[in-house]
């Protein structure tokens, strides 16, 4: 078993990487003097994940979308009950979750901490599908479909991302839809779960009250041996070009709702955690609270504090800065945006602001290593792209002027805009 420790240049925190002999890539952060603990167990599996080709096989296959999520829903019952039951006896929180990347299974808790990882390492490698009961739940994630669609978060993220992606499968509901997810059967849930949560392809991360020893000894008991098998993820080709610059829906709200961006035009890249750090340092000085354009929008009523935000949307073959929330009039608040784009590409951004925010976005992420949560959650997002969390942080000590103009003019293109808007019904 090989351990690694990795530590930052700055942020003197120290956790360590296992690799476990049955594939599994664990990382374990103990924080001393810290009353609970935050465990959560991943796959590289998310939605988009829809056609794919196994090392072991030579014909790539296409599936039904929305399996992933419904991996996600399925594996917490077995033959014995179900795993919220289990969880209910140690006194952990428990939940899970699927991303357009990857599916994951937590908990977080004060004490029985290790009962509660042999509860998520067991029902996580226990499958459990027949006829019925994947039927059953057909029935149950249909609503949640149908309750999503009139969702207005949902549907101005989701309309944006089709007036930017031609084809890509950013643009399809995590959950799939109603059509799609009647052709799931357990052969299906059986061959995506065999593909994708083999432990050569999944994360474990512990951070918070824990011991690493005992943590392994755990492991030690309940990880089962996988033979590595590598996914080859297959998307058809993304054009260089927006779908539409605009799209609009009438729902019942009483605000409307905007989502602006700027895709970015990728193939598949692997983004360093250098590059995620000039885009977050250009975010914070363009659109922070304590940005010019912030305060002009705020000061003519056309976003409120609490909905505004902004965030680099990215993934292993997409990327784009989405700027989001409430707005009486949500094209003037994407012309003042694309203006501000403007002038920051023409006069420049000054030394005085590039560091201001570099300064305060750093600040902001070594403050998250004070959560378990952040800290587990940040690892394990990070692990399944490549990069590595402290890495990450230290980033911004190494950041330059250049680095982050250059991320402004490539990124931020007027071409590559679009806004999705959500009004009241009338």
């Amino acid at each position: 078993m090989e351990m690694t420790k990795i530590t930052g240049k700055h942020v003197h925190d120290v956790y360590c990487k296992i690799q476990h002999p049955t594939g599994l890539s664990i990382f374990i952060y103990p924080k001393e003097n810290c009353n609970s603990t935050y465990a959560i167990f991943g796959t590289k599996y998310g939605s988009v994940d829809n056609c794919f080709k196994r090392s072991d096989e030579q014909n790539a296959e296409k599936v039904p979308e929305g399996i992933a999520h419904y991996l996600e829903h399925k594996l917490f019952e077995s033959e014995d009950g179900d795993a919220f039951e289990r969880y209910a006896k140690t006194g952990a929180s428990a939940n899970a979750f699927t991303s357009f990347e990857q599916t994951c299974y937590l908990f977080s808790c004060t004490d029985r901490v290790y009962e509660s990882l042999e509860i998520l390492l067991d029902f996580v490698q226990s499958p459990y599908f027949t006829k019925e009961t994947v039927q059953k739940e057909q029935g149950i994630i249909g609503q949640e479909i149908k309750m999503y669609d009139d969702d207005p978060q949902w549907r101005v993220m989701f309309n944006h991302l089709r007036a930017m992606y031609h084809h890509h499968p950013i643009k399809e509901d995590i959950a799939g839809t109603v059509e799609s997810i009647a052709e799931i059967t357990p052969e299906y849930l059986y061959r995506c779960y065999n593909t994708f949560y083999n432990l050569n392809n999944m994360v474990l991360c512990i951070a918070g009250n824990i011991d690493i020893d005992e943590t392994l000894s755990v492991c030690g008991r309940m990880l089962k041996k996988s033979e590595p098998v590598e996914v080859e993820r297959i998307f058809k080709a993304e054009p260089g070009s927006i779908v539409t610059d605009y799209v609009e829906e009438h729902l019942s709200v009483a605000s409307p709702l905007f989502q602006f961006g700027y895709k970015e035009n990728v193939t598949t890249v692997n983004r360093s955690e250098k590059d995620i750090a000039a885009v977050e340092v250009l975010l914070d000085l363009f659109a922070s609270d304590a940005s010019p354009l912030y305060r002009k929008l705020l000061d003519e009523g056309l976003i409120n504090e609490a909905s505004f935000s902004h965030e680099y949307f990215e993934g292993a073959s997409f990327a784009s800065v989405i700027f989001s929330g409430e707005s009486k009039d949500p094209k003037k608040v994407a012309e003042y945006i694309r203006e501000e784009v403007n002038t920051l590409k023409n006069s420049g951004i000054s030394e005085e602001t590039f560091n201001r925010s570099k300064k305060a976005v750093y600040g902001m992420n070594v403050s998250a290593l004070n959560s378990p949560s952040n800290i587990a959650n940040g690892i394990i997002s990070y692990a399944f792209k490549g990069r590595e969390l402290l890495k990450y942080i230290d980033a911004f000590t190494e950041l330059t002027l250049d680095d982050v103009s250059e991320k402004l003019h490539r990124i931020l293109d007027e071409k590559m805009s679009a806004l999705s808007v959500v009004l009241p019904r009338a």
